[in-house]
């Protein structure tokens, strides 16, 4: 298999604390043992792609980190504070955004609208006797991350009518809305265009000029492209960790995940 080796600089705060640790995160369903022992360490400002076969525990992963799970065993420390078991609304008000792999709109509401949702609920107690309008704050904040995802142009038309690849980058604008300190992203770029999966790929770049990503990633252009440190999983652990030259290089991970 070829691939496109990343051309993304080091980011900046690598070599100090990391800003999300896990420590033998462990989940189980029953019998069945979907995270088994996982540790790793993100810094801050760096792009982290998981991969791994599916059923290897990426998206078990993502869960518990989001809140959506909670582990049987281990720590998740997000910013020095252990958030393991937190709700998935705590956890969002720690700076901890998700997409997910199916596009998560509100399709009957503008695109502005789905932003100005997001921003207000993380800046303003909902309040039924005001009208959202009056929030100047919140729609200058939801056009400006319209202009960081490339839709400002299409605040006014319905979240229904954009295109697929529009749609999910509409929802990472969504999760850049809310302010987050660590993005996680789920399957980005699954179900696109060559040319949607480019211009998405170049939207990532450009917001992980602020923030720290992880990203569950199938296309391994995307993923060698985009991340500077790979965790792979297979069967639960962590099978192999690295460089994208150095995951490539792995004979372990050519064989049980990249078929070379």
């Amino acid at each position: 298999m070829t691939v496109s080796q990343s051309n993304a600089a080091p980011a900046d705060g690598r070599g100090g604390a990391p800003i999300l640790r896990t420590e033998g995160l462990t989940v189980r369903f029953g019998g069945l043992t979907a995270l088994d022992n996982v540790s790793l360490a993100v810094p801050p400002g760096e792009i982290r792609a998981i991969i791994g076969p599916n059923g290897a525990g990426k998206s078990t992963l993502f869960n518990c980190v989001t809140g959506v799970l909670r582990p049987t065993a281990g720590r998740i420390v997000f910013e020095g504070e252990d958030i393991a078991g937190l709700p998935p609304h705590r956890i969002s008000r720690k700076a901890i955004a998700r997409s997910y792999q199916i596009t998560n709109i509100l399709p009957g509401a503008t695109v502005l609208e789905n932003v100005r949702i997001a921003v207000q609920s993380r800046h303003h107690a909902w309040n039924l006797l005001r009208h959202h309008r009056s929030y100047a704050d919140v729609l200058d904040r939801a056009r400006a991350v319209l202009d960081a995802v490339g839709l400002r142009a299409d605040e006014e038309e319905l979240a229904a009518n954009l295109s697929h690849g529009a749609q999910r980058n509409l929802e990472i604008g969504i999760a850049l809305a809310t302010e987050p300190r660590l993005l996680c992203l789920d399957e980005p770029t699954a179900g696109m265009s060559v040319a949607e999966t480019r211009a998405t790929v170049e939207l990532v770049r450009r917001i992980a000029r602020n923030l720290t990503i992880l990203i569950v990633e199938h296309d391994m252009e995307v993923v060698m492209g985009l991340a500077q440190t790979i965790t792979v999983l297979h069967y639960g652990e962590v099978l192999a960790e690295g460089a994208p030259a150095e995951i490539q290089a792995n004979p372990r991970v050519q064989e049980v995940y990249l078929k070379t």
